[in-house]
C-alpha cells in the first residue's frame, strides 16, 4: 500500500510550509515515529515524524521549496516492491489539496483546519475491494453521502484516483445529478520553486521568508485594534546598581525588566487581559514575551512563562536558553505564542523612545528605550545627574483605559526606582 505524506499544519495560522531538509532519502526504510522531514513553519523549524512504517518511495517537494498545508510532499511505500510503483503513480489535483486531517496521512503533528470547500480526501477502510489488499478507498464526503442516501459502498466502482469512491459515484448510484468537485491546483507534480530575487530599475526585490510573512500578517491584523500610547520616565540608578552587583551570576537586564513587569502585573491584572467579541479575557498566567530580532529578517517573541513566580536567576537562565534556540529556529510553538504581555526593548541601540505595535491576542506591549544620564533638578532646586529610561506602553482601548495604563507605569517606576532588590527575592 502506498501512503501520501502531506504538508502538516504546525500552527493554527500556518497556510504553507517550507521544506528545510529531508532526513531520509528515496528508498530508505522509515520506522513509525521516526523523523522524516524538517519543516519550517511561521517561526520555527520542526521535526515531523512518520505515522507509518515503510520505505520513502519518492520526494515530491524538494528541500528549499514550499507547499500549501495539506499538499502531498512525498510518498511512502509499504514494501520495497511498491517503490517503483509509487514513483510512477500520478498525483491527482484532488490529492494536491488534501487537508492534513486525512487518516491516510503519513505524518504528524497537528492537523490543518478543514477547508471552506469540500475536497475529496481519501480514507482507507476495511471493506472488500478490488485492489487485492482487502481494502477500498472512500472519501469522507462519499461515505457521508452513502449514509444519507442509503447506498451500499460495496456495490460501487470508484471513479477517483486508484479506484477511490468519490461523492459523484454515490450520487450517481442514488440517481442524483453529481455535484461538481472543486478544481484544485496541482502542487505535488510541480512543486513550488523558491522565488529568486528579481532585478528592476529600482533595485533588487528579495522575497519575504516565512517568518517575515507571519510578521506581516500579525501587523496588518493589529491595525484593526484601537490603540493608544502612554509614556513614562523612570530613574534607573538603583536598578543599574543592582544589575552590576548580580550580573556576574548570569543575570540579564532583560530578565530584570521582565521580572519587574511581571510583579507589577500581579497588581494590575487588567493589563494582562485581552479583548474578544464575547468580552474581556483575563489571561491568568503572567507570561512575558520579549521581542527578539532574527538573523535574516523578522522577529520572534520568546516567552518567559510564569515570570512572576520564578526567581531572577532561573529567569535569566531560561531567557538565555530561549534566545539561543529562537535564533536557530528550535522553539516549540508554546514557547513563542503563549505571551500575555509583551516587552520590546531597543535601548541597547541607543533609542530614546518609540511606539510599539500591539501583538494580536494581547492587551498591552511596553516599549523600552535606553537608560541615559540626564541633568535633574531636585525639589530643593539642586541640579544633579541621574540615569533615566523612557518607556511607552501601547494598549488596546477596548480593554484598558488611559488611567489604568498610567497607574501600571507609576507602580512599575516605583518598583524599579525604590524597590529593585525585591526582584531578587
Amino acid at each position: 500500500m502506498i501512503q501520501d505524506i502531506f504538508m502538516p499544519a504546525l500552527s493554527s495560522t500556518m497556510t504553507e510550509g517550507k521544506i528545510v531538509s529531508w532526513t531520509k532519502s528515496p528508498g530508505d526504510k522509515v520506522e513509525k515515529g521516526e523523523t522524516v522531514v524538517v519543516v519550517e513553519s511561521d517561526k520555527a523549524d520542526m521535526d515531523v515524524e512518520s505515522f507509518h512504517e515503510g520505505y520513502l518511495a519518492t520526494i515530491l517537494v524538494e528541500a528549499g521549496h514550499t507547499a500549501p498545508v495539506g499538499a502531498p510532499i512525498a510518498l511512502i511505500a509499504e514494501t520495497e516492491a511498491e517503490i517503483q510503483q509509487a514513483k510512477q503513480q500520478p498525483v491527482s489535483s484532488e490529492q494536491s489539496t488534501q487537508p492534513a486531517t486525512t487518516t491516510a496521512s503519513a505524518l504528524a503533528p497537528a492537523p490543518a483546519p478543514t477547508p471552506a470547500v469540500a475536497v475529496e480526501t481519501p480514507v482507507l477502510t476495511t471493506t472488500t475491494a478490488q485492489n487485492g489488499n482487502g481494502r477500498i478507498m472512500v472519501s469522507p464526503r462519499a461515505r457521508k453521502l452513502a449514509k444519507q442516501l442509503k447506498v451500499d459502498l460495496k456495490t460501487l466502482q470508484g471513479s477517483g484516483s486508484h479506484g477511490r469512491i468519490v461523492g459523484a459515484d454515490v450520487e450517481q448510484a442514488a440517481g442524483k445529478v453529481p455535484t461538481p468537485t472543486p478544481v484544485a491546483v496541482q502542487i505535488a507534480t510541480a512543486p513550488a520553486i523558491a522565488p529568486t530575487p528579481k532585478a528592476s530599475p529600482r533595485g533588487t526585490t528579495v522575497p519575504l521568508n516565512t517568518l517575515q510573512q507571519a510578521v506581516v500578517r500579525n501587523m496588518v491584523a493589529s491595525l484593526q485594534v484601537p490603540t493608544y500610547h502612554v509614556a513614562y520616565t523612570i530613574i534607573t540608578d538603583a536598578l543599574d546598581k543592582l544589575y552590576k552587583q548580580i550580573k556576574s551570576k548570569g543575570v540579564t537586564m532583560t530578565a530584570l525588566l521582565a521580572k519587574a513587569v511581571a510583579i507589577t502585573l500581579t497588581n494590575h491584572p487588567l493589563l494582562n487581559s485581552s479583548y474578544t467579541e464575547s468580552g474581556i479575557v483575563n489571561l491568568g498566567a503572567i507570561n512575558i514575551a520579549v521581542a527578539v530580532a532574527m538573523p535574516g529578517g523578522g522577529l520572534i517573541t520568546p516567552v518567559l512563562q510564569h515570570a512572576d513566580q520564578l526567581d531572577i536567576y532561573s529567569l535569566s537562565r531560561q531567557w538565555k536558553d530561549l534566545v539561543a534556540r529562537a535564533r536557530t529556529k528550535q522553539l516549540q510553538p508554546e514557547e513563542y505564542n503563549s505571551g500575555t504581555f509583551t516587552i520590546s526593548n531597543l535601548g541597547m541601540f541607543g533609542v530614546d523612545s518609540f511606539d510599539a505595535i500591539l501583538p494580536p491576542g494581547t492587551g498591552s506591549i511596553l516599549a523600552i528605550g535606553a537608560s541615559n544620564p540626564q541633568p535633574i533638578a531636585s525639589a530643593e532646586g539642586l541640579i544633579g545627574i541621574q540615569r533615566q529610561m523612557k518607556v511607552n506602553i501601547t494598549c488596546d482601548h477596548r480593554v484598558i483605559y488611559g488611567a489604568e495604563a498610567a497607574a501600571f507605569l507609576r507602580d512599575l517606576a516605583k518598583l524599579i526606582q525604590t524597590e529593585p532588590h525585591s526582584l531578587t527575592l
